[in-house]
């Protein structure tokens, strides 16, 4: 975002110039009004205390889109203690899943409480600006961990950037991946299993792979692919793409807006061949971009 620059472009063309908050709260409570929106989180609480003993204070808790805790730290600018921060209360949090459960059966219910995804707690930092060693240091974490990069244009937009992403072990080898369409419909449901998980993890940087019973999330910041297990003939996987802006092809893409499904998205795509994949390439990459 250090390189992006807007411009109005209602009478003459003038830039909009890009500037941090007066308070790191400003940017806080613009998240927590907006987190579902901006980073595909359900929010939870803020300012959330740890108890006497830990002493200190969680800027936002959430739960993400696949069930994932969430916690989000805020700073104004440029602050290398951000990190550190995040990984403590991340610790704190792991070892209180009891209590945070309890805070998600009383905000979203039962159902969200007894579906927690434990294997793979998220940090997200979202501040001024990070360093090459914030970056370092978040891949040498074996935590899933986002660096996110805002700025204010204006009075009335704000900009996310995501600077760095580690998935904290929820990758699987690609061999497993293979393994999990074995006695479905043979080695063609294999292939297209491995063809597709290729195709999605080799978008672009910073993609993690999260494992859930009825599905497998590709994530950037969000959710941008769901893929179910294989069916006896086809895959079946669900995109973050509006249905209304594609010229939907019956046996192929479907509007499911509104419709039960697992995993998230609107769009679903019907793979049965490596073709199919190919096909679908245009939709993964808008998919990809809009997370």
């Amino acid at each position: 975002m250090a390189g992006l620059r807007l411009f109005t472009t209602k009478g003459s063309m003038t830039e909009v110039t890009p500037r941090l908050a007066e308070v790191e709260a400003d940017v806080q409570g613009l998240v927590e009004e907006n987190m579902e929106t901006l980073l595909g989180v359900r929010f939870l609480a803020s300012e959330y205390s740890t108890g006497p003993v830990h002493g200190g204070r969680i800027d936002s808790l959430g739960l993400d889109e696949n069930g994932s805790p969430v916690i989000v730290e805020y700073k104004r600018g440029v602050d290398a203690g951000v990190i550190n921060q995040g990984l403590f209360y991340l610790s704190w949090l792991v070892d209180h899943r009891a209590e945070f459960e309890h805070l998600v059966r009383d905000r979203l219910g039962g159902t969200a409480a007894s579906q927690v995804l434990w294997s793979g707690p998220r940090l997200i930092c979202i501040a001024g600006d990070f360093t090459r060693y914030d970056v370092h240091a978040v891949r040498e974490h074996r935590r899933s961990i986002d660096l996110v990069r805002y700025r204010l244009f204006g009075s009335d937009l704000l900009g996310l950037e995501t600077v760095a992403s580690v998935s904290g072990g929820t990758r699987v080898a690609r061999q497993a991946v293979a393994r999990a369409a074995v006695g479905v419909q043979g080695a063609s449901m294999v292939e297209l299993a491995s063809t597709v998980d290729e195709a999605l993890l080799g978008l672009g940087d910073g993609v993690n792979r999260v494992e859930r019973k009825q599905y497998r999330a590709y994530q950037r910041l969000r959710n941008f692919a769901c893929v179910c297990p294989p069916q006896r003939s086809k895959l079946l996987v669900y995109l973050k793409v509006d249905p209304k802006d594609v010229d939907l092809v019956p046996g192929f893409t479907r509007d499911v807006s509104g419709l039960g499904h697992h995993g998230t998205g609107d769009l679903e795509v019907q793979l049965r061949t490596p073709r199919d994949v190919e096909r679908a390439q245009d939709l993964f990459r808008a998919s990809y971009a809009s997370a």
